[in-house]
């Protein structure tokens, strides 16, 4: 099996991201997480003070080194996580068993999520957290959801605002992105798209984006062949 053959079947992903691009994220979540640990250690300390501020730190990957992403948008980080923090609260109230309870934190929360189009990953972590964090975080019953739930996600989310907007091609939330006018196409907008081709326009972008290039190549095929329908080679990609 051919090296790149091998690194693709583990999913490794060669974006073309430059250094600084990274150094920058590397800071973002420094800075965002530091200051969830100094809130959070007002309301929850110890262990349980942890966990809550892992479901940030999950949090901080995507709206750092992927701030244009969909999964780290302003309504998925803040319904993602405070629907997720009411169904962990009410699952641990009035469910028997620990093991039952966090199962069900966690299934419904996707759902909820799914279905309230907030898909936000560490808003698993946040249910699962009001279930297995312990006597402390137990103990604060609905509170959980304000302090440190609440408060938490408005640090992150105005420290990602703040500090992305530092640099103009990172804007957060993506909507506030600059799009820069892209020159007048000199060629058929329809014709084959190469891996080159793709590696060079993501090389522009610089910054992580959270699709493969098999993904952007099957969209753009499904794109054109709805466009042109009577092109019927699934595989034309050149």
């Amino acid at each position: 099996m051919k090296q790149s053959a091998f690194f693709k079947y583990l999913g490794i992903e060669f974006s073309p991201v430059s250094h600084a691009e990274r150094l920058v994220s590397t800071l973002g979540g420094f800075l965002a997480i530091l200051l969830i640990l100094v809130i959070s250690s007002r309301f929850v300390s110890g262990p349980a003070a942890a966990l809550i501020v892992a479901s940030m730190g999950a949090s901080a990957v995507l709206l750092f080194a992927a701030p244009h992403g969909a999964l780290g948008q302003p309504w998925n980080v803040f319904g993602g996580h405070l629907v997720s923090a009411v169904i962990g609260v009410s699952c641990a109230r009035y469910l028997p068993g620990t093991t039952l309870a966090a199962a069900a934190s966690v299934g419904l929360a996707i759902g909820a999520m799914h279905y309230l189009r907030c898909i936000h990953p560490p808003g698993g972590a946040t249910a699962l957290t009001a279930v297995v964090g312990g006597a402390s975080i137990q103990a604060l019953g609905y509170q959980y959801v304000l302090t440190p739930v609440l408060l938490n996600v408005l640090v992150i989310l105005t420290a990602a605002v703040l500090f992305n907007a530092l640099f103009h091609w990172r804007r957060y939330p993506a909507a506030m992105s600059g799009k820069a006018p892209l020159p007048a196409l000199t060629a058929d907008p329809h014709a084959p798209i190469k891996h080159a081709d793709l590696v060079y326009a993501l090389s522009q972008i610089d910054s992580f984006i959270d699709v493969t290039e098999e993904d952007l190549l099957r969209i753009y095929k499904l794109a054109t062949r709805r466009t042109h329908p009577g092109n019927n080679d699934p595989d034309r990609s050149g």
